[in-house]
């Protein structure tokens, strides 16, 4: 069956679905929302299911890949869970340190995407760090909606110091050079404007993809440029962008914002109909470029 794409399906069903994956609507209310664009012997139900993942499909980097090792470590986070988890994957037969990159997830924890975008980072030569939020609650069930309805059961306080816990965990690596960057999607995109306001100059670069504004009021504590990715329509992201660019910009943070047409919230994730492929190989190139002239 040829793989659907964004420009298959009603805009007001990807707003349905975002605000599906997001938490703002379960389920059953998708499914009766969505029936309206049911048509031609398409069901709800077969409706969900095109719009959702497909990992194998989409894997660009093999995890039996020679040119990478990886593995799960954990480590400690006293101020947060006590313990967390995290994919790593770093160069194969690499001598001297490597820049650090931590990868962050969306608010599903750590499923075979981004375990794919870690092990392209590692093929680019960064030690690339993947932590699990969902580790304090048995990790990754191996199920997106399973996913979605653990994340928000974690105590975000535990979580956000988790995510320091493993900067500082890369940062400190003996096959890391010490400076780290840190990239992020939806929730970890988010994520990453929150570590760039906590972590300082420990912070070489931050890359969030469409996520959430960092608070206000925080801005001023951020050293670490930015290179903001964004998609055309997401609404639910894009509100929050006027005040959060004037808070850059009275606190003299570097920064760069990338806009791309007709994008949909989601668009660098190649597991979904929202991916849009010209415009998350061009956001991937600049993310990758952003790195090398911070990170390295």
């Amino acid at each position: 069956m040829e793989r659907k794409n964004a420009h298959d399906f009603d805009q007001e069903l990807l707003i349905l679905f975002d605000a599906y994956v997001h938490g703002g609507i379960d389920r059953r209310t998708f499914l009766d929302k969505a029936a309206k664009y049911a048509v031609g012997g398409v069901t709800a139900a077969m409706l969900l299911d095109q719009l959702s993942p497909k990992f194998l499909e989409a894997q660009v980097i093999k995890p039996d890949d020679t040119r990478i090792e990886q593995d799960y470590i954990e480590f400690p986070s006293p101020n947060g869970y006590g313990t967390a988890r995290g994919y790593l994957a770093r160069p194969t037969g690499r001598s001297g340190k490597m820049p650090g990159v931590l990868v962050i997830h969306e608010n599903r924890g750590l499923n075979p995407h981004i375990e794919d975008i870690a092990r392209r980072l590692a093929v680019d030569g960064f030690v690339a760090l993947a932590p699990d939020a969902l580790f304090p609650l048995g990790g990754y069930p191996g199920d997106e909606e399973k996913a979605r309805e653990l994340f928000p059961k974690l105590e975000q306080p535990k979580t956000q110091q988790d995510f320091i816990a493993a900067s500082r965990f890369l940062k400190n690596r003996p096959e890391c050079s010490g400076k780290i960057g840190a990239v992020g999607f939806c929730y970890g995109g988010g994520m990453v404007n929150f570590l760039a306001t906590q972590l300082g100059t420990d912070l070489s670069a931050g890359v969030p993809f469409y996520g959430s504004s960092a608070n206000l009021a925080d801005v001023p504590k951020i050293k670490a440029p930015l290179m903001i990715q964004s998609a055309e329509n997401d609404p639910r992201i894009n509100a929050s962008w006027p005040d959060f660019e004037t808070a850059l910009k009275a606190a003299n943070v570097a920064y760069e914002r990338h806009l791309y047409p007709g994008t949909q919230h989601g668009f660098n994730n190649d597991t979904t109909p929202r991916y849009d492929a010209a415009a998350a190989k061009l956001a991937w190139e600049r993310t990758v470029a952003f790195f090398r002239q911070h990170v390295r």
